[in-house]
């Protein structure tokens, strides 16, 4: 599949819903996932590594690239009050998610998940309600210089609408996550624990919780790994 995006189109990964949303500020709130494909990083641990890790999946199965129309009319059909936007990283295709929240409906609120290293262009900073924001750890398993950029972190930052939602699994990360807050001014931090099945969250939850309430951070779970498993498109 080519990945010279477009305007009019949006590499796809899957839509699915009604769910709910199952990280960060709004979890537990009805939505639907727009869930796009590709992305410009490699995480070791990643849980849906089937939108870009082309030596372990096939991308002609498992990205789609479809018109805004057809991705206008999958969600309205849905009837949700809030659409997730996820990957992959999805402001890789900005101009093709400028052509469908111009389609969408106005008070459709509209949440995209992004890994931070990519600044948003002013129509999505005007348009989206939140960006959850995802910075990489260390135990990501890539460079510092690759998985932070700082000036994209001050750009989601200055949008006033971002949370900024850390990957933990021990304290070494928490000190990780400090020095990171110290760099970039961060007003709202979470922190989340690692793991695709029910008895992993639910450890690594234990082993982070009082290095996160020390530190005036939110906690969260991951609500749909805790409800399904390990399970796609729920």
């Amino acid at each position: 599949m080519n990945r010279q995006f477009r305007r009019d189109a949006l590499v796809v990964s899957e839509i699915f819903g009604p769910t709910f949303q199952g990280e960060g500020p709004t979890i537990g709130r009805i939505c639907a996932f727009l869930r796009l494909g590709h992305c410009n990083l490699q995480c070791s641990w990643c849980d849906t590594s089937y939108t870009w890790d082309w030596n372990r999946f096939s991308q002609a199965d498992e990205l789609t690239a479809m018109s805004i129309d057809q991705i206008a009319e999958r969600i309205e059909q849905l009837g949700v009050p809030i659409l997730v936007i996820s990957g992959g990283e999805p402001l890789l295709q900005q101009e093709g998610l400028r052509s469908l929240l111009e389609r969408l409906p106005s008070d459709l609120t509209i949440e995209i998940e992004t890994n931070g290293t990519i600044s948003p262009n002013r129509f999505l900073v005007q348009r989206v309600s939140r960006f959850n924001v995802s910075p990489k750890l260390a135990h990501a398993s890539m460079s510092t210089q690759r998985r932070i950029r700082p000036r994209a972190l001050e750009a989601l930052a200055a949008t006033g609408k971002a949370t900024f939602k850390f990957v933990a699994t021990s304290e070494s990360d928490l000190v990780e996550i400090e020095l990171l807050t110290r760099q970039v001014d961060m007003p709202e931090v979470f922190v989340m624990p690692e793991g695709r099945e029910p008895d992993q969250v639910l450890s690594h939850m234990q082993d982070i919780a009082p290095g996160v309430l020390a530190r005036g951070w939110n906690l969260t779970t991951r609500l749909h790994v805790l409800l399904w498993g390990d399970r796609r498109a729920v």
